[in-house]
């Protein structure tokens, strides 16, 4: 029985976490999950996903999973979007933040993403990612460690940034927080909450227990294998090794 799990900076052990149960793939890009089915995956587990230098994971690569029977995972980052667009298809979302996106309280992209570095130094994040930023402003707001108007200041300087720019002490500058800068910053580092980590472990139980069963697809639907369908499955993927 293969799983496949797309996954990378949100959780770059995963391979170790994960064992011999799931094959751990690099993140998707249009075309990987096809390649995934194609080769016999029963369940795939997407976390994150490349979109700026390459195509996104496509849906429709997502639903054609689905109308194969295959079960679909998604959660923390790339993952979780596909999972809010998908989850009446029948992909499961996972977590806090699929949560969010699906309930309408996120509606930008742009909240899980980060600079990170490559693969071969294990994808250190260069930024902060929106979803992290608030869980910790959300974690220091009910400890009562910051005054709520400095929050208040904090939460909207860290959503002005640009993803590639945003990390505590650019947040910090943008609120004009200069003057208690040191204190806040050793403060917002000690209590940091990685929302996106905690989501991507708890995809990692879910398709380590998973068992095949109920249909993965759900719904009324029929997948429609449209022209621009079978030009891109046709296109060869030499891209991983799924």
């Amino acid at each position: 029985m293969k799983k496949v799990l797309f996954v990378g900076p949100s959780l770059p052990d995963a391979a170790a976490l994960c064992g011999d149960a799931v094959q751990v793939l690099p993140p998707a890009a249009h075309g990987d999950v096809l390649t995934a089915v194609r080769k016999g995956a029963v369940a795939i587990g997407i976390v994150d996903g490349n979109f700026e230098h390459v195509a996104p994971v496509w849906h429709k690569e997502i639903l054609h999973a689905l109308e194969e029977g295959v079960t679909v995972f998604g959660a923390a980052s790339m993952g979780a979007l596909r999972a809010a667009e998908c989850d009446a298809f029948g992909m499961i979302g996972v977590g806090r933040i699929y949560a969010d996106y699906a309930a309408g309280h996120r509606i930008d992209d742009a909240d899980v993403a980060l600079l990170h570095g490559p693969a071969e130094l294990g994808y250190p994040a260069l930024s902060l990612p929106l979803v992290n930023a608030d869980a910790t402003l959300d974690r220091l707001d009910a400890l009562e460690a910051i005054d709520k108007y400095d929050i208040s200041r904090l939460r909207d300087a860290a959503g002005s940034l640009f993803y590639k720019d945003r990390t505590w002490p650019a947040i910090l500058k943008a609120a004009g927080l200069g003057e208690d800068e040191k204190r806040l910053l050793q403060l917002l580092h000690a209590a940091t909450v990685n929302r996106k980590r905690e989501d991507a472990l708890a995809l990692v139980a879910a398709i380590r227990d998973f068992q095949p069963g109920t249909p993965a697809k759900q719904g009324n639907w029929t997948f429609r294998a449209t022209s621009l369908w079978r030009i891109a499955a046709d296109q060869p993927r030499t891209k991983q090794s799924v």
